[in-house]
């Protein structure tokens, strides 16, 4: 806990600990909801998991592959890949035809083709209705990059043919192209979609949902709007720098069962309000959107044609992938309450101890940080030696430390 002595403001090392904890937690999320050690394969076509495309394997002009997280470490270590952080309803290519002479080293046995695989030309490296990579060395406008819920290609914010909400972390976006391919969602955006935000409110969007009369509910906790919420918000990955104040909370993660699904068409009951939308551009959808979805055999019947059956799952979004990923590092945390013992021990120092430790560990994480930068403006691989030349450099100037502050008494 910070405290303020006078004019100097003092942060525990627990303090620290605890934000490098939660930050660690965020960019790991989508790799803690896959397994590091073992292939996915046997698994079958994975609902959600993080996957890569190699490049050194499968040139340019070549058949497009993904592997899964275990194999990207395993089986392509060094190579150059393409992070495509995640697709629903893949199955791991490691080795199989696609890869001529290359086979998996974690499990050998597999079909030459996942035929049920689709692939986008994010496999080779590219995104967007502009088709160019990311990052573009060529294109000198900083812009983030969401992600369609539907196709799951990214796509550049000035490329969606829409504003982009203030808090785009909280929402789903899908892209016009697939608003176009799923007509029936233009009804669905009529009323459900996110509006544009005001400067007065930049998080109004967040909390806004309309009613089937158009009435708007401002300002509500999702959790409060809907008593059916899903843990299934915001899909997007935003891959500059998020919006402050626009941090996912707790409730908004958390939600209930899905409400049971109406007697008749709620579809055909918006659609029949006589309110409409313009039909362009991308749409964003607040959290627990989907629930409002309508689930009659008809409905359904128009999710499987368009190929958006997944919109009525609840485990489909990768929110829920991410809370998965979470309870499964707390879990192996080793602790009932899944925190570092390092955090419980340092609770139990006394102030002078616990900045004593901040000192030594800020300086170690810049000299490990100035290490590693090395590494990568070489384009060297780290590899184990040389992390135990660096923590024993950094035991050896310890121990210079020790000896030169020793003196002794005559």
């Amino acid at each position: 806990m910070a405290a303020n002595e006078g004019d100097e403001a003092t942060v525990s090392l627990v303090d620290v600990l605890e934000e490098d904890e939660e930050l660690e937690n965020e960019a790991s999320a989508v790799l803690a909801g896959s397994d590091s050690e073992k292939c996915s394969y046997p698994e079958g076509y994975v609902k959600r998991q993080a996957l890569y495309a190699c490049s050194t394997c499968t040139p340019k002009g070549g058949q497009p592959a993904g592997v899964c997280l275990a194999c990207s470490y395993k089986c392509h270590e060094g190579h150059d890949l393409f992070e495509l952080y995640t697709k629903r309803n893949f199955r791991c290519d490691c080795g199989n035809g696609k890869f001529e002479e290359m086979r998996c080293k974690l499990y050998s046995d597999k079909d030459p083709l996942n035929t049920e695989n689709k692939y986008s030309h994010n496999f080779v490296g590219l995104y967007c209705t502009c088709n160019r990579p990311y990052p573009d060395p060529e294109d000198p406008v900083e812009d983030e990059m969401i992600q369609c819920i539907v196709c799951e290609d990214w796509l550049h914010g000035r490329h969606l043919g829409c504003p982009v909400p203030e808090c785009v972390e909280l929402q789903e976006m899908v892209c016009e192209s697939c608003m176009n391919n799923a007509p029936f969602l233009w009804a669905y955006a009529t009323h459900l979609a996110v509006p544009a935000a005001t400067k007065a409110s930049p998080c109004k969007a967040e909390g806004e949902v309309t009613n089937e009369e158009g009435d708007r509910e401002e300002g509500k906790n999702t959790t409060e709007e809907a008593s059916t919420s899903l843990n299934n918000q915001g899909e997007e990955k935003v891959k500059s720098n998020g919006v402050p104040g626009c941090k996912r909370r707790h409730q908004e993660m958390e939600g209930g069962s899905p409400s049971k699904a109406p007697s008749e068409c709620r579809l055909m009951e918006l659609g029949g309000t006589g309110t409409e939308r313009a039909e362009f551009g991308a749409v964003f959808w607040p959290s627990a959107w989907r629930t409002k979805l309508c689930s009659c055999v008809s409905c359904k019947k128009s999710y499987a044609e368009a190929g958006m059956s997944f919109l009525l799952d609840e485990s489909d979004t990768v929110l829920a992938y991410e809370n998965k990923g979470k309870t499964t590092e707390q879990e192996q945390a080793g602790t009932a309450e899944g925190r570092d013992p390092l955090m419980s021990a340092l609770n139990t120092l006394g102030r002078v101890q616990q900045l004593e430790i901040i000192h030594g560990y800020n300086d170690m994480k810049t000299e490990l940080k100035d290490f590693l930068q090395r590494f990568a403006a070489e384009g060297k691989v780290v590899t184990p030696e040389d992390i135990r030349q660096f923590f024993q450099q950094q035991q050896n100037r310890k121990r210079r430390r020790a000896n030169a502050g020793q003196y002794y008494c005559s």
